[in-house]
């Protein structure tokens, strides 16, 4: 049998005869491979890829004249102008690659060993090609993301970082230029809806956030908005505003030009930022087009010097929207439930805010904290609302997104709240339902992708939306399930296991099998062969909705157990378990199977973002005692949780991990089951890691673990621990390690043997240095800006809120800098100072767990075996020395820039209400040990004289805990110890102690009278 020859197309291709008869070729070779999936596959065995990217290399600018071409610009006869056969050629190349790349993920590891990216990159500067072949390679680019989306492996990085290309300067400028583009011809907008639809396929991470944000596009995605805003135009006295202050520098948005595109990108960037949020709400563009009055220094807006104007609270926009009555919605706070509310931090009638204790899907925007103004917001809110009420369909999504994204970001008024429980959270819940139509009369979108339906990205980014929007209210969470979210949210998960059509899930017919081997790129045939065949559209999108539906649910069960409850009641919890199934490591055979069925396909599991977001929803049910008992008893919880512990991502460890912080605590009907499958080993061994989530979330679950757990379990868990190590995470302040050091011999130590503090690396890798984040003149207490939190007091911390969040708050503000401000902004002092606070909070919040693990080891029955065993196993007198350490204020570095340019003040920050709350728990327990361990307290004097001014402390625990010190240190077991416990009481009274309690007898809180009082008593009884 003779060898097949070289088809005449490819020898051309490779050895051109003329330019003409290579576009000529290149058009047989575009007509050949349109809509014939065969004969693509057959042309890149043939290595057609590689001629392609030689004729993709030949590109060498155009200089002015690509200049005057661009935006669209026509000859003087009104056509566009014609292109050489060398441009040509590269249109041609460029359309075949858009083709070969709609194949799907098998035909992108021969496309980015060609290489055919770098080239078709180049040719996206406006400037540099003309206009038809700029659009050409933003085509074929979003077809290439398409099919880097469709990669079943997650761990290929090759194709995971196949447009990570774009994120350079280069090319990030084009995108901008792209994006400023002013005319309003069709070929422009085309332009510019596909450059915002890259954006959206390829930004996935946070540093390709900040790149966008600080290099230009941005503020250029900003402009092209405030191009809709002027469109709108609103009512005549709108008009007249606007038109005084000259808006003829934005240009009008036209019927050709694409809101949902840009609003999409805009929220990609911006998402899980609060200084992108507020940069974004800032760009100069806005305040060219909304009314303004004279600057407010303390506005929100402050930092951001360009503007020298702040909007009025009353913008005439509000006439665009309908007159709602607050009162009819709020009707009071009334919430019950077994657990303190994930994502909140004290009391239950104050503002909730967004959990940092924790990671998991259920955290949205874990760097975001609610702070809405009572007055002042930007007039965006407003106009997106009118957006969401005129538009239907993908705009009312998006403009729902990006209203919500600055609402959590608290640009938004207080008073909204009410608003966007009656107008938004309907509209958002009626997306959900399955008889939900789209318009028939919508404008089509320029992104023909078959991942990017309509109907898709409804399903995929509605629920979303909608966990965002409410996971941190109670007002907005009844919204939601009066308006049948939970009901709809459950029919959609149920949906997601539905059977796929036999025919998205099976491949093309072959005569024999075919096996895709691992594609080298350093091999020179790695061009001609294929990679592995990847998801369907449809499976892909079934995954997309399966995590966003898992997150609206888990949003919803944050607070109410009524709502946990209507959560089961529709019968999710087997999805949910179902959901915890990690996706199979070797999919080369489910995919190669040309009998491939519906079946095959969900029985392959759920990549990464589904298991994040089931872990979120498992752990938001598992906070209900009743639900604990039953429904996940009964679904086998534990059995998939217990597999993703040793999951080899990390982030599933944390999430994982969380849920394990419910299943152990003392009422779980699954803990001893756990314990005896080996799961304490498991989070000692977390416990050390390098991730200081996973560190936190497991030092939490252990603190569960051992409370009311037999003194052997205790003394195995601190064994497994190791001693050295609880010092360490207890110390980690730089100038507290000292009190670590000197361990016992055989003592376990950290991973590494390296200590885990302050000022060495964080979970990014960084080194920051976080002594210096904070200053303020010490008084004597710690004294929070932010209001008072209403905490029930616990003597033991027997459940404890599983979802805190620091009371850090950034005193510091960083100047924004300009529009053309470059991308090594990204990585400049705000996100620095981002880094080192999210790193001191992470060691704050393992600080607070290992004094409360500690805590919980020394409280309950047999309590006085533990403490001396404590005493024993961390140095009686070190243990003394690192809890007076927690309660004295750190002294600023003498040397400090800062220090230096305030004069010679001596500069404190003052101890963590969390931490000294932890602390004087302890102390706490301590005194209510054997006599002997009393007299041990009150011999440490310089340590009580730390503690007496806490009585004056403005959270109502401290001073609790502490009126508990003094009754505990007064309290008599028999005769022989009255007198140590009168010579206590005159320590004590020594101290001040006795005037300090008698101030607090009038308390406003009747906790603390109740155990003033008590205190008193015993203190007179003994003082007599």
């Amino acid at each position: 049998m003779t060898r097949p020859s070289t088809p005449p197309i490819l020898s051309e291709l490779r050895s051109p005869t003329s330019p003409a008869t290579q576009v000529a070729a290149l058009r047989a070779l575009k007509n050949e491979l349109v809509g014939h999936e065969q004969k693509k596959e057959m042309w890149v065995s043939l290595g057609v890829v590689a001629p392609l990217t030689r004729i993709l290399n030949t590109h060498k600018g155009g200089g002015k004249r690509r200049h005057r071409e661009a935006n669209g610009a026509l000859d003087r006869v009104g056509r566009a102008p014609t292109r050489t056969d060398e441009e040509e050629a590269r249109m041609q190349a460029i359309i075949i690659v858009g083709s070969l790349a709609s194949g799907g993920p098998p035909y992108i590891p021969p496309l980015s060993a060609g290489p055919v990216l770098p080239p078709l990159l180049s040719a996206l500067c406006p400037t540099e090609s003309s206009p038809q072949l700029v659009l050409a390679a933003l085509r074929s680019l979003n077809t290439v993301a398409d099919s880097v989306c469709l990669s079943c492996s997650e761990a290929d990085t090759s194709e995971g970082s196949l447009l990570k290309e774009l994120y350079t300067d280069h090319h990030l400028t084009s995108l901008s230029r792209i994006l400023e583009q002013s005319s309003v011809a069709l070929i422009t907008q085309q332009q510019i809806c596909l450059a915002a639809a890259l954006i959206n396929k390829t930004c996935k991470e946070e540093s390709q956030r900040k790149l966008l944000a600080f290099s230009g596009v941005l503020d250029a995605l900003a402009t092209r908005l405030a191009s809709f805003i002027v469109a709108t135009r609103g009512p005549p006295s709108t008009l007249d505003a606007q038109d005084d202050m000259g808006i003829t520098d934005i240009s009008i948005a036209t019927t050709r030009s694409r809101l949902s595109s840009i609003l999409q990108a805009i929220a990609t960037i911006i998402s899980n930022s609060k200084l992108r949020t507020t940069r974004f709400a800032c760009a100069s563009a806005f305040a060219s087009v909304f009314p303004q009055t004279e600057a407010d220094p303390y506005s929100w807006r402050a930092p951001y010097s360009r503007l020298s104007k702040r909007y009025p609270s009353n913008n005439s926009l509000d006439s665009l929207l309908p007159t709602l009555s607050s009162s009819q919605f709020r009707d009071g706070l009334s919430q019950t439930s077994n657990f303190p509310p994930l994502g909140a931090h004290g009391g239950w009638g104050t503002k909730q805010r967004s959990s940092r204790g924790f990671s998991s899907a259920l955290e949205i925007t874990p760097t975001e904290v609610f702070s809405g103004s009572e007055e002042d917001e930007t007039p965006l809110i407003t106009w997106l609302i009118h957006v969401i009420r005129a538009e239907s369909d993908v705009t009312r999504l998006m403009a729902s997104w990006v209203l919500t994204l600055l609402y959590r970001a608290g640009l938004a008024n207080r008073r909204r709240e009410a608003g966007l429980a009656m107008l938004l959270v309907p509209l958002l819940v009626r997306m959900l339902a399955s008889d939900y139509r789209l318009p028939l009369n919508n404008p089509p979108s320029y992104d023909n992708s078959a991942l990017h339906r309509p109907e898709w990205l409804i399903m995929e980014h509605a629920p979303t939306v909608l966990a965002m929007l409410v996971v941190d209210s109670i007002d907005l969470q009844r919204a939601a399930v009066d308006a049948g979210a939970i009901k709809r949210l459950s029919q959609l998960l149920k949906q997601s296991y539905d059977p796929l059509p036999s025919a998205s899930a099976s491949s093309m017919w072959r005569p024999t099998p075919h096996v895709p081997n691992a594609v080298d790129s350093t091999d020179s045939s790695s061009f001609s062969r294929l990679g592995v065949t990847g998801f369907s559209p449809e499976a892909y999108h079934v995954l997309q909705m399966r995590e966003s539906v898992l997150s609206a649910l888990a949003s919803m069960a944050t607070f109410k157990d009524e709502y946990r409850k209507a959560i089961i009641d529709n019968g999710v919890v087997p999805f949910v378990i179902h959901s915890l199934k990690p996706q199979t490591k070797d999919l080369t055979n489910v995919f190669c199977d040309t009998s491939a069925t519906s079946e095959k396909t969900s029985s392959m599991g759920n990549p990464t973002s589904v298991l994040l977001a089931a872990c979120g929803t498992a752990r938001a049910l598992s906070r209900s005692v009743s639900t604990l008992r039953t429904s996940l008893v009964d679904a086998g919880l534990a059995v998939p949780l217990y597999t993703l512990l040793k999951n080899g991502d990390i982030e599933v460890q944390v999430a994982a991990t969380a849920v394990v912080c419910n299943l152990v605590l003392e009422f779980s009907p699954m803990r001893e089951a756990i314990i005896e499958a080996g799961i304490l080993e498991v989070l000692c061994e977390h416990a050390h890691s390098l991730n200081a989530k996973l560190r936190l979330n497991s030092v939490w679950a252990l603190k569960h673990l051992v409370h009311s757990a037999s003194n052997s379990l205790k003394m195995k868990c601190l064994e497994e621990l190791g001693p050295g190590w609880l010092k360490q995470i207890i110390c980690s302040d730089a100038e507290d390690l000292g009190f670590s050091l000197g361990h016992r011999s055989g003592e376990r130590e950290s991973s590494g043997g390296t200590p885990i503090a302050m000022g060495t690396p964080n979970a990014a890798g960084e080194q920051v240095d976080l002594l210096n984040a904070v200053e303020e003149e010490y008084t004597g207490s710690s004294e929070a800006a932010d209001e008072e939190e209403n905490e029930e007091v616990h003597m033991v911390d027997s459940i404890g809120a599983l979802s805190k969040i620091d009371n850090i708050h950034k005193k510091r503000v960083f100047s924004a800098n300009s529009k053309n401000a470059t991308h090594n902004n990204a990585t400049g002092p705000e996100s620095d100072f981002e880094a080192a606070a999210q790193a001191k909070m992470d060691d704050i919040l393992v600080q607070e767990q290992g004094l409360n693990f500690i805590r919980n080891l020394i409280c309950g029955q047999d309590a006085t075996e533990m403490i001396d065993y404590i005493f024993r196993e961390l140095g009686q007198d070190k243990l003394f020395e690192i809890l007076a350490s927690k309660l004295r204020p750190k002294v600023v570095d003498a040397f400090s820039r800062d220090r230096r340019s305030t004069g010679n003040a001596v500069k404190y920050i003052p101890p963590q209400q969390e931490i000294l709350t932890s602390v004087c728990y302890i102390l706490v327990h301590l005194a209510a040990g054997s006599p002997r361990h009393r007299q041990l307290l009150i011999s440490q004097v310089e340590l009580l004289k730390l503690v007496v001014p806490l009585f004056g402390h403005h959270s109502a625990e401290v001073r609790t805990c502490c009126a508990w010190i003094v009754i505990n240190l007064t309290y008599t077991d028999d005769q022989s110890d009255k007198v140590h416990c009168k010579t206590r009481a005159y320590e004590l009274r020594k101290l001040g102690v006795y005037e300090k309690l008698e101030e607090l007898e009038s308390d406003p809180e009747l906790d603390v009278r109740e155990r003033t009082q008590t205190a008193i008593h015993q203190m007179k009884e003994l003082l007599r």
